[in-house]
């Protein structure tokens, strides 16, 4: 197997071969680690947002449409990264609470635009705090520095992972984020 890093890394950085087959243990493993966390986020915010019947499958869309003027159906599967079937389930759960409507486009009748009922919007708008307080549980003993050093490693790595293209950055070129 090839990748976009077969060549020597230059000294100092990230040598391609550091993972070695052979000896490959979860718990060294980066995915498997930040799998693990994000499990241990979406856990703890699970429980605290329990309370006001809510799941990852709704909170999740819920905040996501708080933050987007216009969506569909189809671009918050997108944003999500889940297929539009279970977004649609989802949605139908929501609609049944009365935190959200589907609303055909005036535009193009094709179109179903989604919106934030009122209620959506209350509800929407408890999830930040504790996704902030789950976060800040997550990093209680990192300074400032090494969370924006964190920021910074995980955006490189998925500016690393997109797939080469026209307005991709050469191999080994570095990346800045501000």
């Amino acid at each position: 197997m090839t990748s976009k890093h077969d060549s020597p890394a230059a000294p100092g950085f990230y040598n391609a071969e550091h993972y070695d087959p052979d000896k490959l243990v979860p718990e060294n493993s980066v995915g498997y680690l930040m799998r693990k966390v994000m499990s241990s986020i979406r856990t703890q915010a699970d429980a605290q947002l329990a309370s006001h019947d809510l799941t990852y499958a709704q909170w999740l869309p819920l905040f996501k449409l708080s933050l987007s003027s216009t969506a569909t159906v189809a671009s918050l599967a997108r944003d999500l990264e889940t297929d539009p079937a279970s977004t649609t389930r989802s949605l139908d759960r929501m609609e049944a609470k009365g935190l959200v409507v589907r609303e055909r486009s005036t535009v193009d009748r094709r179109v179903v635009q989604l919106k934030l009922t009122p209620e959506g919007q209350r509800i929407a708008a408890l999830v930040p705090p504790v996704l902030a307080d789950v976060l800040n549980v997550h990093l209680s003993d990192f300074t400032h520095d090494e969370w924006q050093l964190l920021l910074s490693m995980l955006r490189r790595m998925l500016v690393n992972g997109k797939p080469p293209g026209p307005s991709s950055p050469p191999s080994g070129s570095s990346v800045s984020s501000p």
